[in-house]
């Protein structure tokens, strides 16, 4: 039976290969399950546009938004496993299985990831009125008015939220969380001092930060952020081992020949290093990763296990 076995796995290996030497050989259909326009849209197009440059063949992109990105991930979850359809995910991958009962598609078994594309920090920004000026000084003053802080978010279960809860979790603090309809209004009213602290995205929150409106401790990610190299990382001000990052990845459909996500995984990491996309990406505050597919698959696991950590014990539920 083991030489059986043995025989089956070098005759698939010898078919992947001979299938990734015509590869690809008609149009691709890029899934994107984010509304057009934003920064993860932005970033596909680009990709796809040089792909099809690099290939002759078509990459087309298909928005499917809704449901969290769950309807644009269930469509490559069930996609034929032949590289001609692959899909771009974001941070709520890792995060949709401990939120979402009865997801359609298992986030891990179902894919073969291809590399992950960016990784951008949330920024933790403090209302100037609050009497801390580090990420120390922050959970000192938490334990010391332990109920009494409060934070904002753009609803339950949002990035802002999930960052806040583990550093409480991390830190061992209470802070009230007060969640939004939408990101303007929760970090309007951090500004006008209605809320004394919010993990916000960067970019959105650097131009208050700039003119001394809000106050930032720290980036989230483990690298500190060329958009704001001044700040240290959560980790070196002190919480170690934390790390959120707001992320974009390739992944294709489970099953896929490793040959055929070794070529994608291979002309991705390349278009990567364009000097137009690390332009573009840099304005939008993102570091560009572009690491190997295994590499992606054990982040992927650690960030479903921390998540899954954070949504019980902490108790999130959707709005």
């Amino acid at each position: 039976m083991k030489r059986l076995l043995i025989i089956i796995a070098g005759i698939l290996l010898c078919a992947g290969r001979t299938m990734a030497q015509d590869y690809p050989s008609k149009p691709i259909r890029f899934i994107i399950p984010l509304a057009p326009g934003g920064g993860g849209d932005i970033l596909a197009r680009s990709i796809a546009q040089k792909l099809n440059e690099k290939w002759g063949q078509p990459v087309i992109v298909d928005n499917r938004p809704g449901g969290g990105g769950v309807i644009g991930t269930e469509v490559v979850a069930k996609a034929p496993p032949d590289g001609y359809t692959i899909l771009m995910i974001a941070t709520n991958h890792t995060v949709n299985p401990s939120l979402i009962p009865k997801l359609p598609y298992d986030a891990i078994a179902d894919f073969a990831p291809v590399t992950q594309l960016t990784a951008s920090p949330n920024i933790l920004v403090l209302h100037p009125s609050l009497p801390a000026t580090s990420l120390k000084e922050l959970i000192t003053l938490a334990r010391q008015r332990p109920g009494q802080l409060n934070y904002s978010s753009a609803g339950n279960g949002t990035a802002g939220h999930l960052a806040a809860e583990l550093m409480k979790m991390m830190a061992k603090i209470d802070v009230v969380h007060v969640p939004y309809k939408a990101a303007p209004q929760a970090l309007s009213d951090l500004v006008s001092g209605q809320i004394q602290l919010q993990f916000s995205n960067l970019m959105t929150a650097l131009p208050h930060v700039k003119s001394g409106r809000l106050r930032g401790i720290a980036v989230t990610t483990m690298q500190r952020s060329p958009a704001i190299p001044e700040l240290p990382t959560m980790d070196q001000a002190g919480l170690r081992g934390y790390r959120v990052d707001q992320t974009y990845g390739v992944v294709a459909p489970g099953r896929t020949p490793a040959p055929i996500v070794a070529k994608l995984n291979g002309e991705i990491v390349s278009i990567l290093k364009s000097p137009d996309i690390g332009q573009r990406m840099s304005a939008e505050g993102a570091m560009l990763v572009g690491n190997t597919p295994q590499e992606y698959l054990d982040y992927l696991k650690a960030e479903l296990q921390k998540w899954t950590r954070v949504v019980k014990e902490v108790g999130i539920r959707l709005d």
